[in-house]
């Protein structure tokens, strides 16, 4: 039998860890799930993230999915349903990554043998879906086109700005369902199976069949004009030395501010004064909150990014 797989995918810093999260708590904490994890970058910071809610993860980093890292993909894929045989896939794209591009590639007759896509779950930031589909759409559109369900992330900042992320998405793929009441009222299992479905997964709470018709769309419009290595920058720092939040916190504010190039996302984690820091930025909201996992890193992704400059910015002393 075919092994279901979830993707979950969107545009950078718009909480697709975060729901894979909640999705692991509510849906899948009685099965054995396995997510693969596709960073854009040389090291996986969300793996880390997922690897500390016990859950099996594989990386694959450093490229797209479906392009340069498609025979990779496959490998790893492979390997991963050999070694750890789970009951559910979680796929987690990079954020710069086009879902349609993910979606082919799991399609691969080597794939598509052992392992069935059930749901494309996009996951969309309200406060910057306007600025995003304007200026990334190339990535952020075709996520948002090739999705089953799409959720809102930080709607409740701005119903106003809310409404119109809605209308956008809506305009987009008028096909999808649309989540956008606050997280902590949403039925994860609803996203995966709609509430026409039979019950059937034995997880947590009410739960619905994986096994609902979808419209497995193959008319992909595969435009390889650009790839996100093209387009974007990314730049990995370790920074080999201890903050407080506070410091860390303006540091972040100052690149936020001063920096010659344009900060899309920003994450790591760091060491702070009694144990690790995590950092979460995307414009507009930055977050640095204490983790158990360790590390020594932040990665940041945007446009025209100049790797002095952010070392400057984060690391000179004051």
């Amino acid at each position: 039998m075919a092994v279901d797989v979830f993707i979950v995918s969107g545009f950078l810093g718009a909480g697709k860890t975060t729901f894979i999260q909640k999705l692991i708590r509510e849906v899948f904490c009685d099965a054995r799930v396995a997510v693969v994890e596709n960073d854009f970058g040389e090291e996986s910071i969300d793996a880390a993230l997922l690897g500390s809610s016990g859950v099996m993860v594989t990386e694959i980093n450093s490229g797209c999915i479906c392009c340069s890292l498609s025979g990779d993909f496959v490998k790893a894929f492979g390997d991963m349903l050999e070694r750890f045989k789970p009951s559910h896939v979680i796929i987690e794209p990079s954020g710069v990554a086009k879902l349609s591009d993910v979606v082919l590639a799991c399609e691969d007759p080597r794939i598509a043998q052992i392992a069935e896509v059930r749901g494309k779950i996009t996951v969309v930031d309200a406060d910057n879906c306007r600025k995003y589909a304007d200026n990334f759409g190339e990535f952020f559109v075709d996520q948002i086109q090739h999705a089953d369900a799409i959720l809102l992330s930080r709607a409740d900042r701005s119903p106003v700005r809310a409404e119109e992320s809605a209308r956008i998405i809506r305009e987009l793929n008028g096909s999808a369902r649309i989540f956008s009441e606050p997280w902590s009222s949403i039925d994860s299992a609803e996203v995966l199976y709609p509430r026409t479905s039979e019950p059937s997964l034995d997880g947590c709470g009410d739960s619905h069949d994986p096994h609902h018709d979808h419209d497995h769309d193959h008319d992909h419009d595969h435009d390889h004009d650009h790839s996100a290595e093209e387009v974007f920058d990314e730049i990995t720092l370790r920074p080999g030395r201890s903050f407080s939040s506070e410091d860390l916190r303006t540091r972040m504010s100052d690149i936020e501010r001063m920096s010659s190039g344009t900060v899309l996302r920003a994450k790591g984690i760091v060491r702070g004064e009694d144990g690790y820091l995590n950092v979460q930025y995307v414009p507009g909201d930055l977050k640095v909150e204490g983790t158990s996992v360790e590390g020594d890193i932040v990665c940041f992704i945007g446009r025209g990014l100049n790797r002095l400059e952010l070392a400057g910015l984060l690391l000179e002393a004051r």
